[in-house]
């Protein structure tokens, strides 16, 4: 599916076949679900947004203009919902989370090496998900955008209102920043 897809798509839902808009949840699920776990570090949160952001693009679908790109308009729509729910969350008192524990389907760890991978992986993603929480957000936002959302430049500057060059800066200054704080967190190690 390309972009002219998504516009295609787009119209004919907004034209009344409203079942096509599954087409564009089945594929923008994953990568939204990226960005909305790499921002808001919890993956109850992130579905929880990421079911928000296609909810609020399908009642708005009429809104849509198919002179713009979907995508960036599905993306402004999952920064601003991560924004609330940060601040929606900020306000609540800290709850401890259960979702790494065992069900009848789902036995804890099947063995000591997936278990031990799966521990490896998740404290990664917490380095990579802290690092880009000590950034500035339109920094951070714009590396999401880049690297889990694989968006183009155009598409960050329209997603993030902003030019192209202006894009391409936040990307490179915030890979410049992650950088130094990697740098600063080795020489607090040695």
């Amino acid at each position: 599916m390309t972009p002219d897809d998504d516009v295609a798509i787009m119209r004919r839902v907004q034209a009344g076949e409203v079942d096509l808009f599954e087409r564009l949840v089945v594929r923008y699920r994953p990568v939204l679900l990226r960005v909305a776990g790499s921002k808001l570090g919890n993956e109850s949160w992130a579905e929880d947004v990421v079911q928000e952001t296609f909810l609020a693009a399908f009642v708005a679908r009429h809104t849509y203009r198919p002179q713009f790109a979907f995508r960036t308009w599905l993306w402004t729509i999952l920064l601003n919902l991560c924004r609330k729910q940060w601040q929606r969350q900020a306000r609540r008192p800290a709850s401890v989370s259960l979702s790494g524990a065992a069900t009848a389907d789902q036995p804890a760890l099947v063995s000591f090496d997936s278990g031990l991978s799966v521990l490896l992986q998740a404290e990664r993603q917490a380095k990579v998900h802290g690092l880009l929480h000590q950034l500035d957000e339109p920094l951070a936002d714009a590396l999401r955008l880049r690297f889990f959302g694989e968006l183009s430049y155009e598409e960050i500057a329209v997603t993030m209102r902003s030019s192209v060059s202006g894009a391409k800066q936040r990307v490179r200054r915030g890979l410049d920043r992650l950088a130094n704080l990697i740098h600063e967190q080795s020489g607090e190690l040695t």
